[in-house]
C-alpha cells in the first residue's frame, strides 16, 4: 500500500466513523428532533453517488468509506422518519 492510499483511508476512516456516535445517540433516545430531514437526503445521496464514483475510478479508500458512509447516513435517515414528531 502506498503513502496516499494510506493518507485516503485514514482520512476515511475519521469521516466515516464520525457518524456512528449520532447513529447510537438516535437509536438509544429514539429522539431525532434535532436532525435536518432535507439535509440527510441530500447527504445520503451524495454519498452514494461519491460510492459509484469510488466503484467507477477503482478507488478502494472512496468506495470503502462511501459504502460504510452510506449505511449510517441511512440508518440515521430512517430513524429520522421512523420518528418524527407527531403534531
Amino acid at each position: 500500500m502506498d503513502f496516499i492510499t494510506l493518507i485516503g483511508l485514514l482520512a476515511a476512516f475519521g469521516t466515516t466513523f464520525s457518524f456512528l456516535p449520532q447513529a447510537i445517540k438516535i437509536i438509544k433516545t429514539k429522539n431525532t428532533e434535532g436532525i435536518s430531514l432535507s439535509m440527510y437526503l441530500m447527504f445520503t445521496v451524495g454519498v452514494f453517488l461519491w460510492l459509484i464514483y469510488g466503484y467507477m475510478k477503482s478507488d478502494t479508500p472512496a468506495m470503502v468509506a462511501n459504502g460504510i458512509t452510506l449505511i449510517l447516513a441511512s440508518i440515521i435517515l430512517f430513524l429520522k422518519l421512523k420518528y418524527k414528531p407527531k403534531l
